[in-house]
Parts: C-alpha cells; structure tokens; sequence
C-alpha cells in the first residue's frame, strides 16, 4: 500500500504522515526516473538485483512499474542468470523475509503455518524444495530465491496480480554439505530423508494449500528430478498442480521448434531428435515433443521412436538397466554407447537438445556432425546458468557454417558471422508459465493439464511474424512480453472453459474479461 512521496497532501494529513515524508508530491513517473538512476550507479547486476529486491519489499506498484517498463532488460537481473548468483549467496544477502517457509518441523501443523499469511486468496503458490536449483544442484533453502523470481514474473510477464501470489520453500534439509556447514545458512541443518519421511509431509502440505487456498494451483519448482516426477504423478489428477521444469519446459522448446519447423519449411513429425540429459528436464522436454508429433499425425510409439536420451552413463539403450519408468519409452535397440559423436553419426538427429549443466558439452565434433544430418539442423544448449550452457551462439554458429537454428536456456547476443547477424533465441519458461498462470488464476482452474501447455506453445509460437523468422528468431521479442503472453492466456483459458476445468463462468468475450483482470502498477486513490 506504499506510495512513498507519492503519497497526496490530503493522505499524508489522514494517515499520520505529515512530517514523516519530504515535502514534494512526486508522480510514479518521478520515482520511476529516481529508480533507474540509482538502479545506473550499481556496479553489477547482482547489485541492481538485491536493489530491486528491496525497491519490491519497500514500494511494490513502483518496483513492477519499473520492471513492466522494459522487461528485456530487467528479466536477465530479476531471473536468468543473475538468480544463479543470488541463490548461490541467498543465505548471506539475505534483508527481510519473501514468502512462506514451511519445514518438517511444521509436520501436523502446515495448515496452521499457512494461515499465518496475511492474504488469503491466494491462487498460485509456487513451492521448490531446493533439490535442484538451475543447473547449480542443491541448494536447500537458497533455492527460495527461485520462487520470489518465479513470481515476479507471473506479473511482469503476463500482468497476473502480485497479492494473489505466494512463493514458498518446503524444507527437507540439504545433502550440500557446504551449506550445511555454513553458519549463516538459513535452513534446517539436515540430510535430506528419504520418501517414507517426506511424502506424508508432502503429502499434508497439499492439502492445507487445498484447505487454506482454496482456488489455489501448486506450481512446483527446481524439486530433484526423481522427485519432481514422483511429486506431479502423485497429485496432478487430484488437485490443481502442474511442474514447470516438466511441463512449462517442454512446453516452451516446442515453441522454438515449431518456429524452427517454419524457417526450414519441415515438419516436427518428420525429425529426429537427440536429448544430451535425461533428468525431469529432459524427459518433460521429450514427452511434449512426442505430444506435438502426435498431433501431427504420429502414433505414440512412432514419436517415441523419433526420440533419443544420452546422459551421464551414456546413450538410453534397450539394454541399460538403470532406467527409471520415465525414460524407458525412449530406450530403443542400439549398440551401448558413451560418445555423444559416435551416437550423432548413427542416430543422425536433426535436432540436438541439451539439459545437461555440462557447460561446453556440444563441442565441435558434435556440433559438425549435426550438420551433415540437416540442412539447417536445430540446436538447443538450454541449461543454465550461462556458464552452464553446453555451446555458445558463436560456437553453433561457427562449426556449422551457419546453418545452425540456435536456442539457449538464457539470453546470448546478436552474433556476426559471415556477413549476417544472428539472433540467438532465449528458450525461457517464462514465456510460457506466466502465461498458464494467468490463465489459472483467471479461471481458478480444477486441473492443469499437458493439453494447457502444448495450447500456450500454439499460441506463443503462433504470434511470431515472419519478418523475425527471416532473422531467424524463435521467439517472441521479450520487450512486448507482455501482450505476448496475456493473449496465450486468453488462448489457454479459452480451453480451460473448453474442458469444463474451470471454476468460474465462462464470461460472453473471453478476451475482454481476461484484458479487464490484467494487474497495472499504478497508485489507487
């Protein structure tokens, strides 16, 4: 409720505030300049970062003023990368608490913790258990960092309502003996325990979202891979919830490669593709694929057969033995293979997908070996941070003579080569997960379901025009993130009414009705 010294004459004098301010009215515009002059004289982004951290904590309509403003510039501070290096430091740039922070000491109490939050319409609650944070590993409850950043994209990327978003950390403990060690870490001094511990914790915590929220989605975050699968199975088809990694994702490669499909005048369903990781990322990843092939008229173990994983222990192959269930769809017969080069040259994929945190991971070889598989062969290095990626725009570029169509999990860029720019795309969730959100909280959604997520990479993919497909985007321009993603949501939420998943009425003109919730950071009376 903070206005600051935009606060009139008239509330200074109702509210106490005389005196306690300086004498200047200043418009939100006035302070907005302030903001971005002060934001200029920091020396890293980390320290723009923790500026606007407390700018949110201080003045929320100035700090999403700011934000909504240029996104383009403020998504790579607020999120990737520089959220790496915050959550790495969480512990020790830590200024006040964000959010709700529920741990297996609140077990047979988690409903009573909920209810402490001061809002109680809360309609995403977006909850990590800091297992696997980026590319970074775990990081216990310095994944908090992730959630606060998730959030803040819900509305300065789709313009969801801040108050009826809740970030929470779900604390198990860490096995990073490094944090455990570390007196200033804010989390429980543990080793992670096993399920038969943590599922009926879990298990109570879903419920007294249920319970305290009730028109509340739990978007699951960074949880370890196992249990990011484990977690989603166990709930998807008895409460409103869906997990980004997997779903949001996946949802948002198959933007890329629709578009990359229309650049080279191909069908997805007429590709092979090549996973390097097959963790929660990398099977989420492959699944929608298969969807989106399907729809192209594939059976699903035709799409299956067009799918390949290598991970740490190599090629997924029908005689490893160490496969979970998720991944055993895409072991098909194959000679065990360690070498990502050797496995390039006989699967011979066109498009090339990494999810692995092994930074240089695509290296020259590889990269040369793609293409001679297609004319314009699809790489995809996603991890993240940037460090993490597994080739830059330039190495891609460079060693396919630029033939490549390049995406990375953060934003490189423009490249020169050859004459020509290249304009290497950001394959981020958040064009796509913000947009879903939104499109839940406007519906107060039953259920997420995958359909939602290929609906929103249609939709997003379907706004690119084809002048920035001739400069070889993939997708949309982040400086209009917003219109972007608030007519997917309408999309999704058209199909939410569709499925009869919502729990509201369906208004006459969705659009309107979607444009009118759309949150503004401006000053009430």
């Amino acid at each position: 409720m903070n206005k600051g010294t935009a606060f009139s004459l008239s509330e200074r004098a109702s509210l106490g505030l005389e005196g306690l301010l300086p004498p200047s009215v200043e418009t939100i515009d006035l302070q907005h300049q302030r903001a971005l002059q002060q934001l200029g004289q920091k020396p890293t982004d980390l320290e723009r970062y923790i500026y606007l951290i407390q700018l949110l904590d201080s003045n929320e309509t100035l700090f999403y003023h700011v934000v909504m403003s240029n996104p383009a510039y403020f998504l790579p501070i607020l999120y990737d990368p520089t959220v790496a290096e915050a959550c790495l430091k969480f512990s020790h740039i830590y200024r006040r608490p964000r959010g709700l922070y529920v741990s297996l000491r609140d077990k047979g109490k988690v409903r009573q913790v909920l209810s402490n939050w001061p809002q109680k319409d809360v309609r995403v609650v977006c909850a990590t258990s800091g297992g696997r944070i980026l590319g970074l590993g775990d990081l216990g409850a310095n994944g908090m960092g992730i959630p606060i950043g998730k959030l803040q994209l819900y509305t300065a990327c789709a313009g969801v309502p801040p108050k009826g978003l809740l970030p929470a950390f779900v604390d198990f403990g860490t096995n990073n003996r490094e944090l455990l060690n570390d007196p200033l870490y804010l989390g429980l001094r543990q080793p992670r325990p096993n399920w038969d511990v943590v599922d009926p914790f879990v298990d109570e915590f879903v419920q007294a979202v249920q319970d305290q929220f009730p028109l509340c989605c739990i978007h699951f975050e960074d949880w370890r891979g196992v249990d990011a699968f484990h977690y989603l199975a166990r709930y998807r088809d008895k409460v409103s919830c869906f997990n980004d990694d997997i779903q949001g994702t996946g949802s948002v490669v198959v933007v890329g490669l629709h578009n990359a499909m229309r650049i080279s005048g191909q069908s997805l369903r007429d590709q092979r593709v090549l996973f390097l990781g097959a963790g929660s990322a990398g099977i989420g990843i492959a699944d929608m694929v298969a969807s989106a092939m399907k729809l192209e008229g594939l059976t699903d173990s035709q799409a299956h057969d067009r799918i390949w994983l290598f991970d740490i222990n190599g090629l997924l192959e029908s005689t490893r033995t160490d496969l979970i269930p998720e991944q055993k769809p895409y072991a098909h017969a194959h000679a065990p293979s360690r070498n990502l080069v050797e496995s390039v040259t006989s699967i011979r994929p066109t498009i090339l997908i990494g999810v692995s945190t092994i930074g240089g991971a695509f290296t020259q070889g590889v990269i040369e070996a793609m293409s001679k598989n297609a004319e314009r062969p699809v790489i995809f290095a996603l991890s993240n941070p940037t460090e993490k990626a597994e080739c830059t725009p330039e190495q891609a570029y460079g060693w396919s003579s630029g033939k490549a169509l390049y995406a990375a999990g953060v934003q490189f860029p423009p490249v020169q080569y050859g004459g020509k720019t290249f304009l290497p795309g950001q394959a981020n969730n958040f064009y796509i997960y913000p947009a879903v959100g939104f499109a839940i909280y406007a519906t107060s959604a039953k259920r997420v379901t995958d359909e939602m997520f290929i609906e929103a990479a249609k939709a997003t993919a379907d706004q690119m025009t084809e002048e920035q497909l001739g400069m070889g985007m993939l997708f949309p321009a982040q400086s209009n993130v917003l219109e972007t993603e608030v007519r997917t949501a309408i999309s999704v939420a058209t199909l939410v009414f569709d499925r009869n998943l919502a729990r509201v009425d369906r208004p006459k003109d969705i659009e309107s009705w979607m444009r009118g919730l759309v949150y503004k950071p401006q000053y009430g009376a």
